[in-house]
Protein backbone atom coordinates (compact mmCIF):
# COMPACT_ATOMS: atom_id res chain seq x y z
CA UNK A 1 0.00 0.00 0.00
CA UNK A 2 1.32 3.71 -0.82
CA UNK A 3 1.64 6.32 1.35
CA UNK A 4 -1.49 8.41 -0.63
CA UNK A 5 -3.66 5.43 -0.76
CA UNK A 6 -3.54 4.50 3.33
CA UNK A 7 -4.11 8.48 3.98
CA UNK A 8 -7.03 7.82 1.67
CA UNK A 9 -8.53 4.85 3.43
CA UNK A 10 -7.48 6.53 6.81
CA UNK A 11 -9.47 9.78 6.44
CA UNK A 12 -12.86 8.07 5.55
CA UNK A 13 -14.82 7.69 7.90
CA UNK A 14 -17.09 4.91 8.09
CA UNK A 15 -19.67 6.28 10.79
CA UNK A 16 -21.51 8.65 8.93
CA UNK A 17 -24.67 8.42 6.84
CA UNK A 18 -24.29 5.76 3.94
CA UNK A 19 -24.79 8.55 1.35
CA UNK A 20 -22.02 10.61 2.81
CA UNK A 21 -19.40 8.23 2.94
CA UNK A 22 -20.71 7.47 -0.83
CA UNK A 23 -20.64 10.85 -2.07
CA UNK A 24 -16.72 11.05 -0.38
CA UNK A 25 -15.73 8.68 -3.22
CA UNK A 26 -16.24 11.12 -6.01
CA UNK A 27 -13.72 13.90 -4.29
CA UNK A 28 -10.75 12.68 -6.13
CA UNK A 29 -12.37 12.06 -9.33
CA UNK A 30 -14.55 15.73 -9.12
CA UNK A 31 -12.93 17.37 -12.23
CA UNK A 32 -13.61 14.34 -14.48
CA UNK A 33 -17.43 13.85 -12.41
CA UNK A 34 -17.78 17.76 -13.13
CA UNK A 35 -17.15 17.20 -16.91
CA UNK A 36 -19.37 14.23 -16.99
CA UNK A 37 -22.60 16.09 -15.40
CA UNK A 38 -21.83 18.96 -17.67
CA UNK A 39 -22.42 17.03 -20.55
CA UNK A 40 -25.32 15.29 -18.78
CA UNK A 41 -26.90 18.48 -18.47
CA UNK A 42 -26.09 19.62 -22.45
CA UNK A 43 -27.92 16.33 -23.28
CA UNK A 44 -30.80 17.36 -21.33
CA UNK A 45 -31.08 20.96 -23.13
CA UNK A 46 -30.65 19.20 -26.57
CA UNK A 47 -33.90 17.11 -25.41
CA UNK A 48 -35.37 20.13 -24.32
CA UNK A 49 -34.63 22.51 -27.62
CA UNK A 50 -36.31 19.96 -29.88
CA UNK A 51 -39.56 19.94 -29.17
CA UNK A 52 -39.42 24.06 -28.89
CA UNK A 53 -37.87 23.90 -32.76
CA UNK A 54 -40.14 21.25 -33.90
CA UNK A 55 -43.35 24.02 -32.22
CA UNK A 56 -41.69 27.31 -34.34
CA UNK A 57 -41.14 24.73 -37.37
CA UNK A 58 -44.93 24.02 -37.52
CA UNK A 59 -46.31 27.03 -36.15
CA UNK A 60 -44.36 29.94 -38.04
CA UNK A 61 -42.49 28.36 -40.90
CA UNK A 62 -44.61 25.85 -42.65
CA UNK A 63 -47.93 27.97 -42.48
CA UNK A 64 -46.00 31.23 -43.54
CA UNK A 65 -43.84 29.06 -46.39
CA UNK A 66 -40.85 30.08 -45.07
CA UNK A 67 -38.96 26.54 -46.51
CA UNK A 68 -36.04 27.87 -46.70
CA UNK A 69 -36.21 28.38 -43.22
CA UNK A 70 -37.70 25.65 -42.42
CA UNK A 71 -34.56 23.78 -44.34
CA UNK A 72 -32.40 25.23 -41.86
CA UNK A 73 -34.39 24.43 -39.21
CA UNK A 74 -33.67 20.89 -39.58
CA UNK A 75 -30.07 21.53 -40.95
CA UNK A 76 -29.75 23.00 -37.32
CA UNK A 77 -31.95 19.99 -35.45
CA UNK A 78 -29.22 17.21 -37.15
CA UNK A 79 -26.46 19.55 -36.40
CA UNK A 80 -27.77 19.68 -32.68
CA UNK A 81 -28.55 16.00 -32.63
CA UNK A 82 -24.95 15.25 -33.94
CA UNK A 83 -23.83 17.29 -30.38
CA UNK A 84 -25.82 15.89 -28.49
CA UNK A 85 -24.42 12.49 -29.43
CA UNK A 86 -21.18 13.32 -28.80
CA UNK A 87 -22.44 14.42 -25.34
CA UNK A 88 -24.07 11.19 -24.98
CA UNK A 89 -20.76 9.21 -25.81
CA UNK A 90 -18.33 11.44 -23.04
CA UNK A 91 -21.57 10.26 -20.85
CA UNK A 92 -21.43 6.92 -21.75
CA UNK A 93 -17.82 6.54 -21.97
CA UNK A 94 -16.13 8.55 -19.12
CA UNK A 95 -19.45 8.33 -17.05
CA UNK A 96 -18.69 4.53 -16.67
CA UNK A 97 -15.03 5.32 -16.19
CA UNK A 98 -15.78 7.49 -13.38
CA UNK A 99 -17.95 4.26 -11.76
CA UNK A 100 -15.12 1.77 -12.39
CA UNK A 101 -12.58 4.38 -10.73
CA UNK A 102 -14.86 4.19 -7.73
CA UNK A 103 -15.15 0.34 -7.54
CA UNK A 104 -11.03 -0.14 -7.86
CA UNK A 105 -10.54 2.34 -4.72
CA UNK A 106 -13.46 0.93 -2.94
CA UNK A 107 -12.10 -2.63 -3.43
CA UNK A 108 -8.75 -1.18 -2.93
CA UNK A 109 -9.64 0.13 0.53
CA UNK A 110 -11.70 -2.81 1.56
CA UNK A 111 -8.69 -4.82 0.55
CA UNK A 112 -6.47 -3.06 2.62
CA UNK A 113 -8.87 -3.00 5.76
CA UNK A 114 -9.24 -6.53 4.87
CA UNK A 115 -5.00 -7.18 5.10
CA UNK A 116 -5.39 -5.14 8.67
CA UNK A 117 -7.82 -7.57 10.34
CA UNK A 118 -6.52 -9.98 13.23
CA UNK A 119 -7.10 -13.72 12.80
CA UNK A 120 -10.11 -13.72 15.01
CA UNK A 121 -11.84 -11.98 11.86
CA UNK A 122 -11.60 -14.90 9.86
CA UNK A 123 -11.65 -17.27 11.96
CA UNK A 124 -15.65 -16.42 12.49
CA UNK A 125 -16.02 -15.24 8.84
CA UNK A 126 -16.16 -17.55 5.68
CA UNK A 127 -13.55 -16.76 2.81
CA UNK A 128 -16.14 -16.98 -0.04
CA UNK A 129 -18.56 -14.68 1.64
CA UNK A 130 -15.78 -12.23 2.30
CA UNK A 131 -14.60 -12.51 -1.59
CA UNK A 132 -18.64 -11.79 -2.37
CA UNK A 133 -17.79 -8.38 -0.86
CA UNK A 134 -15.00 -7.77 -2.78
CA UNK A 135 -16.22 -8.74 -6.09
CA UNK A 136 -20.08 -9.39 -6.52
CA UNK A 137 -21.35 -6.56 -3.77
CA UNK A 138 -19.05 -3.75 -5.01
CA UNK A 139 -19.66 -4.59 -9.14
CA UNK A 140 -23.02 -2.99 -8.99
CA UNK A 141 -21.86 0.32 -7.26
CA UNK A 142 -20.29 0.62 -10.84
CA UNK A 143 -23.42 1.13 -12.17
CA UNK A 144 -25.00 2.72 -9.16
CA UNK A 145 -21.96 5.36 -9.04
CA UNK A 146 -22.21 6.33 -13.16
CA UNK A 147 -26.04 6.09 -13.58
CA UNK A 148 -27.33 6.91 -10.37
CA UNK A 149 -25.96 11.20 -10.64
CA UNK A 150 -26.59 11.26 -14.18
CA UNK A 151 -29.89 9.70 -14.05
CA UNK A 152 -31.17 11.59 -11.32
CA UNK A 153 -29.45 14.87 -12.28
CA UNK A 154 -31.04 14.53 -15.98
CA UNK A 155 -34.04 13.77 -14.88
CA UNK A 156 -34.45 16.96 -12.53
CA UNK A 157 -33.24 19.00 -15.49
CA UNK A 158 -35.53 17.09 -18.15
CA UNK A 159 -38.92 17.57 -15.90
CA UNK A 160 -38.36 20.80 -14.69
CA UNK A 161 -37.42 22.21 -17.73
CA UNK A 162 -40.39 20.08 -19.45
CA UNK A 163 -42.55 21.47 -16.87
CA UNK A 164 -41.90 25.12 -17.48
CA UNK A 165 -42.19 24.95 -21.33
CA UNK A 166 -45.73 22.77 -21.03
CA UNK A 167 -46.65 25.56 -17.92
CA UNK A 168 -45.61 28.57 -20.86
CA UNK A 169 -47.93 26.64 -23.86
CA UNK A 170 -50.64 25.61 -21.70
CA UNK A 171 -50.96 25.88 -18.22
CA UNK A 172 -54.03 23.60 -17.95
CA UNK A 173 -51.73 20.52 -19.58
CA UNK A 174 -48.75 21.69 -16.78
CA UNK A 175 -51.96 21.47 -14.27
CA UNK A 176 -52.62 17.49 -15.01
CA UNK A 177 -49.23 16.83 -15.16
CA UNK A 178 -48.53 18.39 -11.66
CA UNK A 179 -51.03 16.21 -10.10
CA UNK A 180 -50.03 13.32 -11.43
CA UNK A 181 -46.42 12.88 -11.47
CA UNK A 182 -46.56 13.13 -7.77
CA UNK A 183 -48.36 10.06 -8.10
CA UNK A 184 -45.34 9.05 -9.62
CA UNK A 185 -42.75 9.96 -7.01
CA UNK A 186 -44.56 8.77 -4.13
CA UNK A 187 -45.18 4.98 -5.77
CA UNK A 188 -41.28 5.11 -6.41
CA UNK A 189 -40.25 6.14 -2.70
CA UNK A 190 -42.68 3.19 -1.43
CA UNK A 191 -41.33 0.91 -4.01
CA UNK A 192 -37.47 1.48 -2.54
CA UNK A 193 -37.69 -0.11 0.90
CA UNK A 194 -39.42 -2.72 -0.54
CA UNK A 195 -36.80 -3.56 -2.97
CA UNK A 196 -33.60 -2.44 -0.77
CA UNK A 197 -34.82 -5.57 1.32
CA UNK A 198 -35.14 -7.44 -1.41
CA UNK A 199 -31.90 -6.85 -2.88
CA UNK A 200 -30.03 -7.55 0.57
CA UNK A 201 -31.29 -10.81 0.99
CA UNK A 202 -30.26 -11.64 -2.19
CA UNK A 203 -26.78 -10.42 -1.38
CA UNK A 204 -26.18 -12.50 1.31
CA UNK A 205 -27.83 -15.72 -0.14
CA UNK A 206 -25.04 -15.13 -3.07
CA UNK A 207 -22.88 -14.68 -0.44
CA UNK A 208 -23.31 -18.17 0.84
CA UNK A 209 -23.67 -19.89 -2.40
CA UNK A 210 -19.36 -18.52 -2.61
CA UNK A 211 -18.92 -19.59 0.61
CA UNK A 212 -20.69 -22.98 -0.19
CA UNK A 213 -18.90 -23.19 -3.73
CA UNK A 214 -15.34 -22.09 -2.38
CA UNK A 215 -15.72 -24.84 0.43
CA UNK A 216 -16.68 -27.53 -2.10
CA UNK A 217 -14.08 -26.60 -4.96
CA UNK A 218 -11.12 -26.38 -1.99
CA UNK A 219 -12.32 -29.62 -0.26
CA UNK A 220 -12.95 -31.72 -3.72
CA UNK A 221 -10.38 -34.28 -3.35
CA UNK A 222 -11.43 -35.24 0.15
CA UNK A 223 -15.17 -35.41 -1.20
CA UNK A 224 -13.86 -37.68 -4.47
CA UNK A 225 -12.01 -39.57 -1.85
CA UNK A 226 -15.14 -39.99 0.08
CA UNK A 227 -17.06 -40.79 -2.39
CA UNK A 228 -19.28 -37.83 -0.96
CA UNK A 229 -20.06 -35.77 -4.58
CA UNK A 230 -23.83 -36.55 -4.00
CA UNK A 231 -23.93 -35.07 -0.28
CA UNK A 232 -21.96 -31.92 -1.64
CA UNK A 233 -24.59 -31.59 -4.84
CA UNK A 234 -27.21 -31.53 -1.90
CA UNK A 235 -25.46 -28.89 0.13
CA UNK A 236 -25.12 -26.60 -2.74
CA UNK A 237 -28.62 -27.31 -3.97
CA UNK A 238 -29.68 -26.33 -0.60
CA UNK A 239 -27.79 -22.85 -1.11
CA UNK A 240 -29.09 -22.47 -4.68
CA UNK A 241 -32.51 -22.49 -3.83
CA UNK A 242 -32.42 -20.16 -0.92
CA UNK A 243 -30.67 -17.98 -3.84
CA UNK A 244 -33.49 -18.33 -6.23
CA UNK A 245 -36.08 -17.73 -3.49
CA UNK A 246 -34.33 -14.45 -2.73
CA UNK A 247 -34.45 -13.47 -6.24
CA UNK A 248 -37.79 -14.34 -6.51
CA UNK A 249 -38.78 -11.76 -4.38
CA UNK A 250 -36.72 -9.66 -5.41
CA UNK A 251 -37.84 -9.82 -8.62
CA UNK A 252 -41.61 -9.97 -7.66
CA UNK A 253 -40.71 -6.44 -6.21
CA UNK A 254 -39.50 -4.94 -9.45
CA UNK A 255 -42.29 -6.45 -11.63
CA UNK A 256 -44.91 -4.99 -9.36
CA UNK A 257 -42.67 -1.67 -9.40
CA UNK A 258 -42.16 -1.19 -13.43
CA UNK A 259 -45.60 -2.24 -14.20
CA UNK A 260 -47.46 0.40 -11.98
CA UNK A 261 -44.67 2.79 -13.42
CA UNK A 262 -46.01 1.96 -16.97
CA UNK A 263 -49.46 2.57 -16.24
CA UNK A 264 -49.33 5.41 -14.56
CA UNK A 265 -46.84 6.69 -17.41
CA UNK A 266 -49.40 5.66 -19.72
CA UNK A 267 -52.21 7.40 -17.92
CA UNK A 268 -50.12 10.86 -19.02
CA UNK A 269 -50.35 10.41 -22.57
CA UNK A 270 -53.99 9.73 -22.37
CA UNK A 271 -54.32 12.31 -20.16
CA UNK A 272 -52.67 15.19 -22.19
CA UNK A 273 -53.98 13.95 -25.69
CA UNK A 274 -58.03 13.92 -23.88
CA UNK A 275 -57.15 17.02 -22.27
CA UNK A 276 -55.62 18.63 -24.97
CA UNK A 277 -58.45 17.46 -27.71
CA UNK A 278 -60.81 19.26 -25.40
CA UNK A 279 -59.23 22.43 -25.42
CA UNK A 280 -58.54 22.47 -29.33
CA UNK A 281 -63.10 21.82 -28.86
CA UNK A 282 -62.93 25.21 -26.58
CA UNK A 283 -60.67 26.46 -29.59
CA UNK A 284 -58.14 27.02 -26.56
CA UNK A 285 -55.58 25.42 -28.51
CA UNK A 286 -53.91 24.29 -32.31
CA UNK A 287 -53.00 21.32 -33.36
CA UNK A 288 -49.41 22.84 -33.42
CA UNK A 289 -49.24 23.16 -29.35
CA UNK A 290 -50.99 19.96 -29.07
CA UNK A 291 -48.27 18.59 -31.16
CA UNK A 292 -45.63 19.85 -29.35
CA UNK A 293 -47.68 19.01 -25.61
CA UNK A 294 -46.98 15.56 -26.96
CA UNK A 295 -43.44 16.20 -27.70
CA UNK A 296 -42.73 17.31 -24.63
CA UNK A 297 -44.91 14.53 -22.59
CA UNK A 298 -42.44 12.09 -24.73
CA UNK A 299 -39.68 14.38 -22.97
CA UNK A 300 -41.43 14.10 -19.89
CA UNK A 301 -41.35 10.12 -19.69
CA UNK A 302 -37.85 9.61 -20.71
CA UNK A 303 -36.92 10.92 -17.43
CA UNK A 304 -39.43 9.30 -15.14
CA UNK A 305 -38.39 6.11 -16.81
CA UNK A 306 -34.56 6.79 -15.89
CA UNK A 307 -35.73 7.47 -12.33
CA UNK A 308 -37.42 3.69 -12.15
CA UNK A 309 -33.66 2.42 -13.65
CA UNK A 310 -31.98 4.37 -10.64
CA UNK A 311 -34.30 3.47 -8.14
CA UNK A 312 -33.68 -0.42 -9.20
CA UNK A 313 -29.59 0.66 -9.44
CA UNK A 314 -29.74 2.49 -6.45
CA UNK A 315 -31.44 -0.61 -4.32
CA UNK A 316 -28.83 -2.87 -5.52
CA UNK A 317 -26.02 -0.52 -5.36
CA UNK A 318 -26.88 0.59 -1.83
CA UNK A 319 -27.14 -3.05 -0.73
CA UNK A 320 -24.03 -3.56 -2.32
CA UNK A 321 -22.64 -0.40 -0.71
CA UNK A 322 -23.76 -0.91 2.79
CA UNK A 323 -22.33 -4.38 2.99
CA UNK A 324 -19.21 -2.89 1.85
CA UNK A 325 -19.66 -0.17 4.58
CA UNK A 326 -20.56 -2.51 7.09
CA UNK A 327 -17.25 -4.88 6.92
CA UNK A 328 -15.40 -1.44 6.56
CA UNK A 329 -16.90 -0.54 10.05
CA UNK A 330 -15.37 -3.13 11.49
CA UNK A 331 -12.46 -2.09 14.23
CA UNK A 332 -9.08 -3.21 14.34
CA UNK A 333 -8.71 -5.08 17.70
CA UNK A 334 -4.97 -5.24 17.27
CA UNK A 335 -3.07 -1.29 16.84
CA UNK A 336 -0.65 0.57 17.27
CA UNK A 337 -0.35 2.31 19.81
CA UNK A 338 0.57 6.00 20.04
CA UNK A 339 3.40 6.05 21.76
CA UNK A 340 4.51 3.04 19.82
CA UNK A 341 7.88 2.39 18.86
CA UNK A 342 10.12 0.80 16.18
CA UNK A 343 12.12 -2.49 17.63
CA UNK A 344 15.77 -2.19 16.74
CA UNK A 345 18.88 -4.01 18.27
CA UNK A 346 17.04 -7.12 19.15
CA UNK A 347 18.64 -9.16 21.43
CA UNK A 348 15.96 -11.80 21.56
CA UNK A 349 14.48 -12.02 25.20
CA UNK A 350 11.35 -13.24 25.12
CA UNK A 351 9.18 -13.27 28.72
CA UNK A 352 5.49 -14.02 29.40
CA UNK A 353 4.36 -12.86 32.18
CA UNK A 354 0.95 -14.33 33.92
CA UNK A 355 -0.83 -14.46 30.24
CA UNK A 356 -4.13 -15.32 29.57
CA UNK A 357 -6.39 -15.98 26.61
CA UNK A 358 -9.35 -16.85 25.14
CA UNK A 359 -11.26 -16.80 21.76
CA UNK A 360 -14.06 -15.54 23.14
CA UNK A 361 -15.43 -14.65 26.74
CA UNK A 362 -16.69 -18.16 27.11
CA UNK A 363 -13.85 -20.54 26.63
CA UNK A 364 -10.59 -19.80 28.48
CA UNK A 365 -7.54 -20.90 26.40
CA UNK A 366 -4.18 -19.63 28.38
CA UNK A 367 -4.34 -18.92 31.99
CA UNK A 368 -1.41 -17.39 33.71
CA UNK A 369 1.14 -18.42 31.49
CA UNK A 370 4.69 -17.73 32.57
CA UNK A 371 7.76 -18.48 30.12
CA UNK A 372 11.30 -17.00 29.95
CA UNK A 373 13.67 -17.66 26.55
CA UNK A 374 16.73 -16.01 27.16
CA UNK A 375 18.15 -14.06 24.22
CA UNK A 376 19.70 -16.70 21.57
CA UNK A 377 18.14 -19.83 22.99
CA UNK A 378 15.39 -22.24 22.04
CA UNK A 379 12.28 -23.18 23.81
CA UNK A 380 10.39 -26.03 22.78
CA UNK A 381 6.35 -26.83 23.82
CA UNK A 382 5.09 -29.42 24.45
CA UNK A 383 2.04 -30.81 25.42
CA UNK A 384 -1.54 -32.97 24.29
CA UNK A 385 -3.48 -31.31 21.38
CA UNK A 386 -5.71 -28.36 22.34
CA UNK A 387 -3.20 -27.26 24.81
CA UNK A 388 -2.51 -24.29 23.41
CA UNK A 389 1.12 -24.83 22.06
CA UNK A 390 0.13 -23.10 18.81
CA UNK A 391 -1.77 -20.15 20.59
CA UNK A 392 1.21 -19.10 22.52
CA UNK A 393 3.18 -19.10 19.55
CA UNK A 394 0.41 -17.01 17.93
CA UNK A 395 0.65 -14.63 20.33
CA UNK A 396 3.93 -13.33 20.49
CA UNK A 397 3.49 -11.91 16.83
CA UNK A 398 0.45 -10.28 18.00
CA UNK A 399 -2.05 -12.61 15.68
CA UNK A 400 -3.95 -12.67 18.67
CA UNK A 401 -4.41 -9.97 21.70
CA UNK A 402 -3.59 -11.22 25.35
CA UNK A 403 -6.47 -10.95 27.42
CA UNK A 404 -4.16 -10.14 30.56
CA UNK A 405 -0.46 -10.29 31.83
CA UNK A 406 2.20 -9.18 29.20
CA UNK A 407 4.75 -10.45 26.73
CA UNK A 408 7.52 -8.80 26.11
CA UNK A 409 11.18 -8.34 23.86
CA UNK A 410 14.06 -7.55 25.52
CA UNK A 411 11.94 -5.84 28.34
CA UNK A 412 9.94 -4.23 25.54
CA UNK A 413 5.51 -4.94 26.01
CA UNK A 414 5.15 -5.90 22.53
CA UNK A 415 1.98 -3.36 22.42
CA UNK A 416 4.55 -0.58 22.41
CA UNK A 417 6.20 -1.98 19.30
CA UNK A 418 4.93 -1.68 15.98
CA UNK A 419 3.07 -3.90 14.74
CA UNK A 420 5.24 -3.94 11.43
CA UNK A 421 8.34 -3.64 13.12
CA UNK A 422 7.30 -6.52 15.79
CA UNK A 423 6.33 -9.00 12.78
CA UNK A 424 9.93 -8.17 10.76
CA UNK A 425 11.69 -9.30 13.13
CA UNK A 426 9.53 -12.67 13.80
CA UNK A 427 10.25 -15.88 11.35
CA UNK A 428 7.24 -18.53 11.14
CA UNK A 429 7.54 -21.52 10.27
CA UNK A 430 3.50 -23.00 10.72
CA UNK A 431 2.35 -26.25 10.64
CA UNK A 432 -0.30 -25.43 7.66
CA UNK A 433 1.88 -24.64 4.91
CA UNK A 434 0.24 -22.26 2.25
CA UNK A 435 2.30 -21.41 -0.50
CA UNK A 436 0.72 -18.87 -3.20
CA UNK A 437 -0.39 -19.62 -6.69
CA UNK A 438 2.87 -19.07 -8.61
CA UNK A 439 6.25 -19.55 -8.98
CA UNK A 440 9.05 -21.17 -6.74
CA UNK A 441 11.14 -18.31 -6.71
CA UNK A 442 8.35 -16.27 -5.68
CA UNK A 443 7.05 -18.39 -2.64
CA UNK A 444 10.70 -18.13 -1.40
CA UNK A 445 11.28 -14.15 -2.36
CA UNK A 446 7.92 -13.34 -0.13
CA UNK A 447 10.23 -13.97 2.51
CA UNK A 448 12.01 -10.88 1.77
CA UNK A 449 10.55 -9.24 -1.47
CA UNK A 450 13.25 -7.28 -3.61
CA UNK A 451 15.84 -10.30 -2.44
CA UNK A 452 18.88 -11.14 -4.91
CA UNK A 453 18.27 -14.49 -7.20
CA UNK A 454 21.53 -15.27 -5.59
CA UNK A 455 20.02 -15.06 -2.13
CA UNK A 456 17.04 -17.01 -3.05
CA UNK A 457 19.32 -20.04 -4.27
CA UNK A 458 21.13 -19.85 -1.14
CA UNK A 459 18.24 -19.80 1.05
CA UNK A 460 16.98 -22.88 -1.19
CA UNK A 461 20.06 -24.64 -0.97
CA UNK A 462 20.33 -23.99 3.25
CA UNK A 463 16.51 -25.39 3.37
CA UNK A 464 17.71 -28.52 1.48
CA UNK A 465 15.09 -27.39 -1.50
CA UNK A 466 17.76 -26.28 -4.40
CA UNK A 467 18.59 -29.61 -5.41
CA UNK A 468 14.38 -30.67 -5.79
CA UNK A 469 13.86 -27.72 -8.30
CA UNK A 470 16.70 -27.83 -9.74
CA UNK A 471 15.53 -31.13 -11.33
CA UNK A 472 11.82 -29.62 -12.02
CA UNK A 473 11.63 -28.19 -15.67
CA UNK A 474 11.43 -24.75 -14.94
CA UNK A 475 13.39 -24.64 -12.13
CA UNK A 476 13.22 -21.90 -9.95
CA UNK A 477 10.18 -20.45 -12.45
CA UNK A 478 8.27 -23.78 -11.48
CA UNK A 479 4.24 -23.15 -10.69
CA UNK A 480 3.58 -24.19 -7.78
CA UNK A 481 -0.26 -24.52 -8.11
CA UNK A 482 -2.93 -23.80 -6.65
CA UNK A 483 -2.11 -23.63 -2.50
CA UNK A 484 1.55 -25.34 -3.95
CA UNK A 485 -0.96 -28.95 -5.01
CA UNK A 486 2.11 -29.57 -7.26
CA UNK A 487 4.68 -29.85 -5.08
CA UNK A 488 5.11 -32.92 -2.37
CA UNK A 489 4.23 -32.04 1.24
CA UNK A 490 7.36 -32.28 1.96
CA UNK A 491 8.46 -30.35 -0.82
CA UNK A 492 5.96 -27.26 0.48
CA UNK A 493 7.07 -27.31 3.47
CA UNK A 494 10.97 -26.83 2.39
CA UNK A 495 10.19 -23.97 0.34
CA UNK A 496 8.42 -22.29 3.66
CA UNK A 497 11.50 -22.86 5.06
CA UNK A 498 13.81 -20.90 2.60
CA UNK A 499 11.47 -18.00 3.04
CA UNK A 500 12.57 -17.81 6.89
CA UNK A 501 16.13 -18.37 5.82
CA UNK A 502 16.08 -15.73 3.32
CA UNK A 503 14.26 -13.45 5.84
CA UNK A 504 16.87 -14.04 8.64
CA UNK A 505 15.05 -12.75 11.48
CA UNK A 506 16.42 -12.31 14.84
CA UNK A 507 13.24 -14.66 16.46
CA UNK A 508 12.01 -17.70 15.23
CA UNK A 509 8.74 -19.21 15.78
CA UNK A 510 8.67 -23.44 14.52
CA UNK A 511 5.40 -24.65 14.45
CA UNK A 512 5.63 -28.29 13.45
CA UNK A 513 8.05 -27.15 10.98
CA UNK A 514 9.00 -30.58 10.11
CA UNK A 515 5.77 -32.35 10.49
CA UNK A 516 5.40 -32.98 6.70
CA UNK A 517 8.54 -34.73 6.26
CA UNK A 518 9.72 -38.34 5.84
CA UNK A 519 12.67 -39.10 8.50
CA UNK A 520 15.45 -38.58 6.05
CA UNK A 521 14.33 -35.16 4.77
CA UNK A 522 13.38 -34.35 8.28
CA UNK A 523 17.16 -34.91 9.69
CA UNK A 524 18.38 -32.62 6.69
CA UNK A 525 15.68 -29.88 7.87
CA UNK A 526 16.76 -30.53 11.55
CA UNK A 527 20.26 -29.83 11.28
CA UNK A 528 19.27 -27.06 8.99
CA UNK A 529 17.02 -25.45 11.13
CA UNK A 530 19.74 -25.94 14.15
CA UNK A 531 22.14 -23.85 11.97
CA UNK A 532 19.52 -21.05 11.51
CA UNK A 533 18.50 -20.95 15.27
CA UNK A 534 22.10 -20.81 16.56
CA UNK A 535 22.23 -17.06 17.78
CA UNK A 536 18.65 -16.58 17.59
CA UNK A 537 15.93 -16.94 19.84
CA UNK A 538 14.10 -19.62 19.05
CA UNK A 539 10.55 -20.85 20.48
CA UNK A 540 9.44 -24.43 18.95
CA UNK A 541 6.13 -25.85 18.93
CA UNK A 542 6.13 -29.79 18.47
CA UNK A 543 4.45 -32.85 18.78
CA UNK A 544 7.16 -34.90 17.75
CA UNK A 545 9.30 -35.39 20.65
CA UNK A 546 12.30 -36.79 18.65
CA UNK A 547 12.48 -33.22 17.16
CA UNK A 548 13.42 -31.34 20.57
CA UNK A 549 15.47 -33.32 22.27
CA UNK A 550 18.54 -31.21 21.85
CA UNK A 551 16.39 -27.80 22.56
CA UNK A 552 17.92 -25.95 25.40
CA UNK A 553 14.81 -26.24 27.79
CA UNK A 554 11.27 -28.04 27.04
CA UNK A 555 8.40 -26.75 28.59
CA UNK A 556 5.30 -28.84 29.03
CA UNK A 557 1.84 -27.11 28.21
CA UNK A 558 -1.38 -28.66 29.48
CA UNK A 559 -5.39 -27.11 29.60
CA UNK A 560 -4.04 -25.89 32.99
CA UNK A 561 -0.69 -24.34 31.94
CA UNK A 562 3.15 -24.63 32.52
CA UNK A 563 3.26 -27.84 34.12
CA UNK A 564 7.27 -28.86 33.79
CA UNK A 565 9.90 -27.25 32.35
CA UNK A 566 13.43 -28.17 32.35
CA UNK A 567 15.87 -30.04 29.56
CA UNK A 568 15.03 -33.62 27.91
CA UNK A 569 17.12 -35.84 30.67
CA UNK A 570 15.78 -33.93 33.66
CA UNK A 571 11.78 -33.63 33.10
CA UNK A 572 12.80 -37.55 31.66
CA UNK A 573 14.11 -38.15 35.48
CA UNK A 574 11.36 -36.48 36.82
CA UNK A 575 8.78 -39.21 35.35
CA UNK A 576 6.26 -36.38 34.71
CA UNK A 577 4.10 -35.29 32.10
CA UNK A 578 6.57 -35.35 29.92
CA UNK A 579 7.82 -38.66 30.49
CA UNK A 580 4.52 -40.04 29.83
CA UNK A 581 4.44 -38.22 26.83
CA UNK A 582 7.75 -39.50 25.70
CA UNK A 583 7.18 -42.84 26.22
CA UNK A 584 3.75 -43.07 24.36
CA UNK A 585 5.34 -41.82 21.71
CA UNK A 586 8.27 -44.23 21.94
CA UNK A 587 5.64 -46.72 21.88
CA UNK A 588 3.80 -45.70 19.18
CA UNK A 589 7.00 -45.13 17.11
CA UNK A 590 8.13 -49.17 17.19
CA UNK A 591 10.30 -48.65 20.07
CA UNK A 592 12.05 -45.74 18.20
CA UNK A 593 13.41 -43.14 20.50
CA UNK A 594 15.73 -42.92 23.43
CA UNK A 595 17.85 -44.22 20.84
CA UNK A 596 17.25 -41.44 18.55
CA UNK A 597 20.36 -38.44 17.50
CA UNK A 598 17.31 -35.27 16.22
Amino acid sequence: MTHLEKDTQEKKNFDRPLFEIFASYYRPHRLLFGADMLCAFLTAAADLAFPMMTKYAIDRLLPGELYRFFLVMIGLMLLLYGVRTGFSYFVTYWGHTVGAYIEADMRRDLFNHLQELSFSFYDNNRTGQIMSRVTNDLWEVTELAHHGPEDLFISLITLLGSFVLIFCIHWEIALALLILVPLLLLHTLRSRSRMMRASKQVKARTAEINASLESSISGIRVAQAFTNESYEAVKFKRGNEGFKAAKKTYYKSMADFHCRLEFIIHILNVAVIGLGGLLIMAHKMNLAELITCNLFVSAFLQPIRRLANFVEQYTTGMAGFSRFVAIMGIEKDITDAPNARELTHVQGTIEYREVSFSYNQAVQVLEHINLRIPAGSTLALVGPSGSGKTTIGHLLPRFYEIREGSITIDGTDIRDIRLKSLRNNIGIVQQEVFLFAGSIKENIAYGRIGAADEEIIEAARRAEIHEDIMKMPQGYETLVGERGIKLSGGQKQRVSIARVFLKNPPILILDEATSALDSTTELKIQRALDALSQGRTTLIIAHRLSTIRNAGSIAVIDTQGVQEQGSHEELLARGGLYARLYAAQFLAEGGIGPGLSA
